[in-house]
């Protein structure tokens, strides 16, 4: 969430960074009359508080006197129903003006590409040269079906589109793989966390899915609890309302989580294979550090990311998000793309971000400097990979002419063994 103060002192400059994420300048306009009321109550509120007060020692010189205090103890009644009117007028502006103000998208990095969309994506890195075939590269749901690895047409039936069953072989490269991926993170100071898959309402609005992203989860219904999209909730709110001690930071989490999304307005989209899905799992990276050291922590991020793939021998690129592309709590965002054959093109496998002050401002995470001052910390995240994904991009890259796929040799061990699934 962006400071309201900030904004309130800073106008013009917040209107032109927001307006290249598509917020109004009329947004803006209305936060600022709401906030300017919310303010007068304030001081109105404070005001008739002094004056009951007076009355109340009015009163109180009254009795002592031994006088009539009769119009004194009426005037403290209409002043008691006055504060109490204001107070509930308060608590309404209040809670319009934080409503309206968790509605806004993080400021962009001054440094990144300004444009509406995907296209002005900016690309910064190409590690890897895709494989040129001797043959016609078949997609990996296709490569999984024939191996009877995946299976996605009992997963329709058990569950509806987008689910899948994974089986055999199919099953045990999954878990080497995500079990490859969280050994590799530890290896680079992460702390290996097991997580909530519900988390409450709070959690959801600290990293920023909540008020205005409730179509793309899953909810209990009757209860404050929502399936996690990504672990990037539970671990960003496990200090949530708490004061991290400053020699503690930063603090590396990694946690490998399912992940449960609606995919509301992707309709069309991805239909098969393992690249677009309800529920898939995901190895995730969170960092909470000094607002000095977090662009360096997320290069460092981005690098332990790209470490996989390369270990992985996986083709891929790096690009910078525009400010239309880019998610809503972020500041700046780099994508890892992966090359996946038979599409011919690369396909995000990871979003690293950093998100400033933002998350921690609405989920009240806070450190204390070398002078004794509370500050928010900044935070980070990053996918270390997309599971399913790099299942996806393993299928397709190591495939054989035959039908067969050769294992990522840094997955034999996790493999027991096995060298090709037949």
């Amino acid at each position: 969430m962006l400071d309201i103060k900030m904004i309130r002192q800073n106008v013009a400059d917040i209107k032109k960074r927001l307006a290249t994420r598509g917020v109004k300048a009329e947004t803006i306009d209305e936060l600022i009359a709401e906030d300017q009321k919310r303010r007068e109550l304030v001081i109105d509120s404070e005001a008739l508080r002094q004056k009951r007060n007076e009355v109340s020692e009015a009163i109180a010189n009254a009795k002592r006197n031994k006088k009539d205090a009769s119009q004194q103890i009426a005037d403290m009644k209409e002043v008691g129903i006055k504060i109490k009117r204001l107070e509930e007028s308060l608590k309404t502006v209040e809670a319009r003006v934080k409503d309206m103000a968790a509605r806004l998208p993080n400021l962009p990095n001054p440094t990144i590409p300004v444009g509406p969309d995907e296209n002005a994506n900016v690309e910064i890195k190409v590690v890897g040269e895709p494989r040129k075939f001797d043959f016609e590269p078949k997609p990996h749901w296709e490569i999984g079906e024939k191996l009877d690895i995946l299976d996605f047409e009992r997963g329709a039936k058990v569950s509806g589109s987008r689910f899948l069953f994974y089986k055999g072989l199919g099953a045990k490269l999954e878990r080497a793989v995500y079990n490859f991926m969280l050994d590799e993170h530890e290896k680079e100071g992460y702390i290996e966390i097991l997580p909530p898959y519900l988390v409450n309402g709070a959690s959801m609005f600290g990293t920023s899915q909540f008020p205005k992203f409730k179509e793309d989860v899953f909810q209990i219904q009757g209860q404050d609890l929502t399936l996690i999209p990504t672990a990037e909730v539970p671990l960003t709110n496990y200090y949530r309302d708490e004061v991290i001690a400053e020699e503690k930071l930063p603090v590396y989490f990694t946690a490998l989580s399912p992940a449960f999304r609606s995919e509301a307005g992707s309709a069309g989209r991805d239909t098969r294979g393992l690249i677009r899905l309800h529920q898939f799992n995901k190895v995730e990276m969170v960092k909470y550090c000094k607002p000095r050291d977090s662009y360096n922590e997320l290069e460092k991020m981005t690098k332990n990311a790209g470490s996989i793939l390369e270990k992985l021998g996986l083709p891929y690129h790096i690009i910078t998000l525009s400010t239309g592309d880019m998610g809503f709590s972020a500041a700046m965002t780099h994508d890892l793309e992966v090359w996946i054959p038979a599409q011919n093109t690369y396909r995000e496998i990871s979003s690293c971000s950093n998100c400033e002050d933002f998350q921690a401002r609405r989920a009240h995470i806070q450190y204390r400097d070398e002078n004794g001052k509370l500050q928010f910390v900044h935070t980070l995240n990053g996918s270390g990979l997309a599971v399913g994904r790099t299942v996806a991009a393993i299928l397709e890259n190591y495939q054989n002419e035959d039908g067969t796929v050769s294992v990522p040799q840094v997955l034999q061990p996790y493999m027991h063994g096995v060298e090709v699934i037949k």
